[in-house]
């Protein structure tokens, strides 16, 4: 059979290469060259998937697969083995014949390639003219492509639609690109011509498989790679080529261009980034696949004399005549040659045939590590030196230099450079003849190179794709329903994958690497937990109101998340409510949460407040009566005395006892409702209270159970009072403790001057520091004192006591009537119930006359008394209170006479008292009129009196 010339042309996606397997596949034997170590591992894998492993070799620079019944032959252009004679022979994308760079090679294999019954060339039309005149015996096939390639124009990546292939031109590049699409659609794979084959099939399949939707690549992807891609979009119209920066040809922008689009789906391109857009006229040219025509093609001599150094090199920079060839410019392995032979040593030895001709072999390894021509000379001078004087390379050295790179530790950069660094050796381990043990060095590097593939890959993986993101993209974009699922704690996974935590109707994302990423994420989460909205907007609907609860700041809080807080309303007790519902839970989920937590304070409220509700919607309080019950709501049912005083005094007795059946406590100081000091109602009057006054932050409930508090300085107007304390000095003390501290001032001589008792130290839980502090806070004088000690202090067996709290807290204006108020109106009793701590009983103690035992002077009230007898010569301090005026003369209790059988305190310093007359509370009502009907006790005192 005659040999046929066949030249395959045509642009891309045309079947070309699949057409040449076949023919290869219908021949006994068959050898076909690639551009691309990458490319021809494709090709491999689908001959193996055919034909069986053991008849199908593959040869690159850095892989040799030879079996010993090997029959197709999958090689590299520049790796195909001379004078084979196999039956069929195709040089894949012939037109990089006109490549600067490795031009010469393909140039070499249209002229001398052959096989023995057909030969194809694939390739670009643009070819035609060149193969005609150089190849005249060769016969033309035109293939048209199997879809349509049309421009889009500009587009920016973060709108890239899926199933895109960007291209760069340089690493940096590529790896900005594939950062910014792991932030903006979940990822991307790469693909790059220093990749090895291992680590790039592991990236395509990513692509492939639907991992990611995009992928990177330089011009790599425009030998012959086919993939799934609909849009190629160029992020550059420049690129070094290793020696310049240079714009790109036409025919090598429809060559990339041409990789959108598979078998029959039409494909687009475009630019994008910073590159700017097509001419009209060179978009159209793309389109339509017209491009001019190669005029030249690169060409070395392939006629090699070995006689000596410098005839090797004359005959590698022999020139041409031909008019369709140009003398490629000095490639690598020329410069290698030319550094190792001005080495003295190397001179020395390549001075016959065979030694040259290994010389040259040595100067073709390619510098796949790219660090400088005179690094790479180095490393070349040495194997050349082994090879030649060993007739091997050392292998402990070998050994060493592959030592050295098994790592698979660090960044991409790293392991890229690992990986370039064992394709030098990979080269050289298949070179045959080269090492001792070839063949487990083959193995070995093999492995090494495997295993940095795999890290690169990881690493690639792990940097540029975001899966969580990714998968759910890609779950939108097929419209399929999200499945999600929320756990007791709240953490949020859709498909599986973590993606966030629920605080209530909030969703709180999980930490994303930048905003467009965070919206990526928020997109696909909120779609998946629709569902989950309602689901839990019933369950909160129906939850008990123990479940939910309010902060001191206004917060609405169910279980530990917060759902909502609380604003002003129109009125004071009708607060409105502000959901925490997110927008993408709809409507409907926020009016049910909202009506929850409208049913909850409102409860809420009206349990709290229940007396004062009573007391405002009572219809049968009439005149001053119902005035003071609606003041007595808007003070929240607190009110110091001094802001009502004229309100009280226009109270009659009748007003008076309608209001104390509601429970209103007229008394010294505050007029108040004792069921509303409880801790409960305090906390929840503050908050309301603070909305009314439009406070930004809420002043917090003093803690339950204390007597006394410090006093802020600097505390809202009217906080005290809310809180149900009253600031006197330093420090604020409860207003029902104040009120039993008044009914204990009521028989004192505020003018003369008295001290304090055990009992009044003991409610108010204080020093005699402190209660002096305080009684100046409440418009008293303190005069400090000093006076010998008692001699001896008798101490009652602790548990004796004297009073209990049973003691009941006078209503001051009832009291002031003659009336003894019940025992059952004291609000002790509830306040306890509700956590406020019951005022301590105080051990009786035994005292000589003249003051107040030491161990009440300087101590807590509640301190046991020393057990030894007291020094006749120490002395001890005590206080004389004097009624002092300074403006609190409201605030002063009644009464005033000096108590029978007590004279002047004794002592030094004491002090003479106010000598003016002091002023009794005008509020009071007249004597006649306050007796109180309802009130048996003082109806029977009345009566007493008169009789």
């Amino acid at each position: 059979m005659a040999s046929r010339i066949t030249a395959v042309l045509g642009p891309t996606n045309t079947g070309k290469t699949h057409y040449a397997i076949q023919r290869m596949l219908a021949y006994r034997t068959g050898i076909i060259g690639l551009p691309l170590r990458l490319l021809a591992r494709e090709v491999y894998d689908r001959i193996v998937a055919e034909r069986g492993p053991s008849v199908v070799a593959l040869i690159t620079g850095e892989e040799r697969i030879v079996p010993s019944r090997a029959a197709y032959w999958v090689c590299t252009v520049e790796a195909m083995p001379e004078g084979m004679g196999a039956d069929f022979l195709a040089i894949d994308e012939i037109q990089l014949c006109a490549d600067p760079e490795r031009g010469h090679v393909f140039t070499d294999r249209l002229l001398h390639a052959r096989g023995l019954h057909e030969t194809l060339f694939l390739g670009a039309e643009t070819m035609r003219g060149a193969i005609a005149a150089m190849v005249p015996q060769a016969q033309f096939m035109r293939r048209d492509r199997m879809s349509e390639l049309s421009y889009t124009g500009s587009k920016k990546i973060s709108r890239m639609p899926s199933r895109s292939a960007i291209v760069g031109f340089s690493v940096e590049n590529v790896y900005a690109i594939a950062e910014l699409l792991r932030r903006t659609k979940g990822g991307a794979a790469v693909v790059m011509g220093a990749l090895s084959p291992r680590t790039r099939n592991a990236q395509v399949e990513m692509y492939q498989n639907g991992d990611v939707d995009y992928l990177v690549a330089t011009d790599a992807i425009g030998m012959g790679l086919n993939l799934d891609i609909n849009h190629v979009a160029f992020s550059s119209l420049t690129k070094f080529d290793g020696r310049r920066m240079r714009h790109l040809q036409p025919e090598e922008l429809g060559q990339i261009a041409g990789r959108a689009g598979r078998y029959k789906d039409n494909g687009t391109f475009g630019v994008t980034g910073e590159a700017p857009p097509l001419d009209d006229a060179l978009a159209e040219a793309i389109c339509e696949h017209r491009f001019r025509p190669v005029k030249k093609l690169q060409w070395r001599n392939s006629d090699l004399r070995f006689s000596s150094v410098k005839r090797l090199i004359a005959s590698l920079e022999e020139k041409t005549e031909d008019q369709w060839l140009t003398r490629v410019r000095e490639s690598d392995d020329l410069a290698a040659l030319k550094a190792l032979a001005a080495d003295t040593e190397v001179a020395a030895r390549a001075t016959d045939g065979p030694s040259i001709k290994l010389l040259w072999d040595v100067c073709r390894i390619p510098d796949f590590r790219g660090i400088s021509r005179g690094e790479h000379a180095g490393l070349l001078t040495h194997i050349y030196n082994d090879l030649h004087q060993l007739g091997h390379v050392s292998s402990n050295w070998f050994g060493l230099q592959v030592r050295r790179i098994d790592r698979t530790d660090g960044d991409i950069d790293t392991l890229s450079k690992r990986l370039a660094y064992i394709r030098t050796w990979t080269y050289v381990a298949q070179r045959k003849g080269w090492l001792v043990d070839e063949s487990r060095w083959r193995d070995e590097t093999r492995a090494v190179e495997d295993r940095l593939s795999d890290a690169l890959h990881g690493a690639l993986t792990q940097r540029f794709v975001d899966r969580r993101t990714s998968i759910l993209l890609r779950r939108l974009k097929q419209k399929e329903s999200l499945l999600a699922d929320v756990n007791d704690k709240g953490e949020v996974t859709v498909e599986g994958e973590f993606v966030g935590r629920l605080e209530g109707f909030r969703f709180r994302m999980d930490k994303a690497g930048s905003p467009d990423e965070a919206k990526t994420l928020r997109q696909a989460s909120v779609k998946a937990l629709a569902p989950q909205f309602n689901l839990l907007a019933d369950r909160f609907y129906n939850a008990p109101d123990p479940e939910i609860d309010f902060t001191e700041q206004g917060g609405l809080m169910w279980g530990d998340a917060a759902v909502g807080k609380l604003v002003a309303g129109s009125d004071p007790y009708k607060p409105g409510i502000e959901v925490f519902v997110d927008d993408e839970a709809g409507e409907d989920v926020a009016a049910k949460v909202q009506r929850r937590l409208q049913h909850f304070i409102d409860r809420k409220i009206a349990a709290g407040f229940e007396p004062l509700m009573s007391l405002k919607n009572d219809e049968t309080l009439t005149g001053a009566a119902k005035g003071f019950a609606f003041r007595m709501a808007e003070g929240f049912g607190v009110i110091p005395r001094g802001e009502v005083a004229e309100e009280v005094k226009a109270l009659d007795q009748d007003a008076r006892g309608a209001l104390r059946k509601h429970g209103v406590r007229f008394g010294q100081f505050t007029i108040f409702m004792p069921p509303l000091l409880k801790p409960a109602p305090t906390r929840l009057r503050l908050v309301l209270w603070s909305l009314s006054k439009g406070l930004s932050e809420f002043p917090e409930s003093p803690p339950p159970g204390l007597v006394t508090v410090p006093a802020a300085k600097d505390a809202v107007m009217g906080y005290y009072a809310m809180a149900g304390y009253r600031a006197a000095g330093e420090r604020a003390i409860r207003i029902d403790m104040l009120e039993r501290l008044a009914d204990m001032l009521r028989d004192q001589d505020s003018r003369g001057g008295f001290e304090a008792s055990a009992d009044m130290l003991s409610i108010t839980g204080m020093t005699l520091e402190q209660f002096a502090d305080l009684m100046e806070g409440l418009g008293y004088k303190a005069e400090r004192s000093e006076r010998e000690k008692v001699k001896s202090v008798t101490q009652v067996v602790p548990g004796a006591a004297s009073r209990t709290d049973d003691t009941p807290v006078m209503d001051h204006d009832a009291a002031a009537a003659g009336a003894i108020v019940a025992t059952d109106e004291t609000p002790s009793a509830d306040i306890v119930d509700d956590g406020v701590a019951p005022v301590a009983e105080t051990e009786v103690l035994t005292e000589e006359p003249g003051g107040i035992p030491d161990e009440l002077e300087d101590k807590d009230v509640t301190a046991e008394p020393a057990d030894a007898a007291v020094s006749e010569t120490e002395m001890e301090v005590f206080y004389t209170f004097t009624w002092g005026g300074r403006g609190q003369k409201q605030n002063r209790p009644q009464g005033g006479k000096p108590a029978r059988g007590k004279g002047k305190p004794k002592g030094k310093g004491r002090s003479q008292g106010d000598r003016s007359k002091p002023q009794s509370f005008s509020a009071k009502p007249k004597r006649e009129k306050a007796i109180d009907p309802d009130n048996p006790f003082a109806a029977a005192l009345a009566g007493f009196k008169k009789d």
